[in-house]
């Protein structure tokens, strides 16, 4: 009897030190606690979703459900098919558009420039595409990028950084931070040094464009022109409230991130630790989290039925509390990312347009 309470109690010893582990564990990798104030609404650019948007939910809802049929080793694979043919045909011909795609390769960089009749190649706009850091791709995303140098009249270079699972996440970080350097002093035609310089990028790589704003401050390098983050994820904690309540309106994430949200706090927090090799609090995978001051112009836009709608209002708070100039616009029930349906959907060619604006405006400032 005796050697069975002296277990129990040692088992019970076990237990008490690992969940005051975990519990530390949990505190050391949790972002601060999200207060009332921070949030706050900005510009909302319609009051109703157009009629087109119908249309654009059902072709995600039939990704989806393709994906879901699929065994989960295949599904990134299928992911990354499905993201670089479109949600939709090619209805656009860009290059008779007046788009030409030039083939980059710098070391083992690989990527795409997009150039307009109007683009200036002294001046240059980074684009960092999106696709939860596992996909996404230059071919996902010309529909944006083709649109982007258009509106922007700026050189884009898309880069293809490396993706997770067969490479680090801060692979692609350093890919991100690799790119900008070279960009400065390089273009389309030759080594030239920029004359602007502009990143943008969406979700996965709205998360890298805000954090090359922030380390291209504490490198003492030349900062952008401007930052623009279309629906960014600014947290990798995932502990903002929007991830939770608009689970259910997010077609496009409320079924990426269902099992991220399920499990509980403490256990994803430290397999993220474990799987990103940095505290998901860090500031180099959550912008959010870290000294947001001296930063560029920045334009983040959002739906506000998004999952990732705390990440941009939370940032655009914080930012503002320390003086940073951030322009927050928002649109009612759009999915997430619907930039990628121009020309098609009205709401995006909105937003490209706002994008041009914005980009322009920041000219007026530099001169």
């Amino acid at each position: 009897m005796a050697a069975v309470q002296v277990l129990l109690l040692a088992i019970s010893a076990v237990l008490a030190v690992g969940l005051l582990i975990v519990g530390v564990l949990y505190l050391y990798l949790r972002a601060p606690a999200l207060e009332a104030d921070e949030v706050q609404h900005d510009e909302i650019m319609r009051r109703e979703p157009s009629p087109e948007v119908a249309e654009c939910n059902r072709l995600i809802v039939e990704s989806q459900e393709n994906l879901r049929r699929l065994q989960p080793v295949q599904r990134i694979q299928q992911a990354r098919i499905a993201m670089d043919t479109g949600f939709r045909g090619r209805d656009i011909d860009y290059e008779q558009q007046g788009i030409e795609y030039r083939e980059f390769a710098v070391g083992h960089l690989r990527g795409e420039w997009v150039l307009a009749e109007n683009s200036d190649p002294d001046e240059r706009l980074l684009y960092l595409h999106g696709g939860a850091f596992v996909a996404g791709s230059h071919l996902s995303h010309r529909p944006i990028t083709a649109t982007l140098a258009r509106v922007s009249g700026c050189a884009v270079l898309v880069v293809d950084y490396r993706l997770m699972p067969e490479h680090k996440r801060l692979s692609g970080i350093s890919d991100a931070q690799l790119s900008y350097r070279w960009l400065l002093e390089n273009g389309p035609e030759g080594a030239v040094e920029a004359s602007r310089i502009f990143i943008a990028g969406d979700s996965a790589g709205g998360n890298l464009t805000l954090m090359l704003a922030a380390w291209c401050r504490d490198q003492q390098l030349r900062p952008a022109d401007a930052i623009i983050g279309i629906c960014p994820s600014t947290d990798s904690t995932l502990l903002n409230p929007s991830i939770r309540s608009n689970r259910a309106t997010d077609l496009l994430l409320g079924s990426v991130l269902a099992a991220l949200v399920s499990i509980p706090k403490p256990v994803y927090l430290i397999s993220s630790w474990l799987v990103l090799r940095r505290r998901p609090n860090d500031p180099i995978v959550s912008p959010l989290l870290g000294d947001l001051r001296n930063l560029p112009p920045t334009l983040l836009q959002a739906s506000q039925c998004e999952m990732l709608l705390d990440d941009s209002l939370r940032y655009a708070s914080r930012a503002r509390q320390v003086g940073s100039d951030v322009t927050l616009q928002l649109w009612p029930g759009l999915p997430h990312v619907w930039h990628i349906f121009v020309p098609s959907l009205p709401e995006a060619r909105e937003a490209m347009e706002r994008i041009g604006e914005f980009i322009q405006a920041a000219r007026g400032r530099s001169t």
